[in-house]
């Protein structure tokens, strides 16, 4: 079974903290200081979250950070995960 992009799963994370806490997403962007596009975009794994985000995210929603980075599975290879590695040389 391939490994689903980190993003996608953090942004389905989000999403279900939000939801099981009854906020809308203007209500979560307000909370954590952010626009509700990008909030959005983070929701459907469109963009990636620096980890001060992340942290803002949590504070803003009351939990954990490691509550939003649990439901997440971890790659089998870095490649997996989507990301571009720098060159080497």
């Amino acid at each position: 079974m391939p490994t689903m992009d980190i993003r996608v799963e953090f942004g389905r994370a989000l999403k279900a903290a939000r939801v099981a806490q009854g906020l809308s997403q203007e209500e979560l962007a307000f909370r954590a200081g952010m626009s509700v596009p990008y909030l959005s975009n983070l929701e459907r794994g469109r963009s990636g979250p620096s980890l001060v985000m992340m942290h803002d995210l949590a504070v803003a929603l009351g939990v954990h950070l490691s509550a939003l980075v649990a439901p997440m599975t971890m790659a089998t290879t870095p490649a997996a995960a989507g990301r571009k590695r720098p060159r080497e040389g």
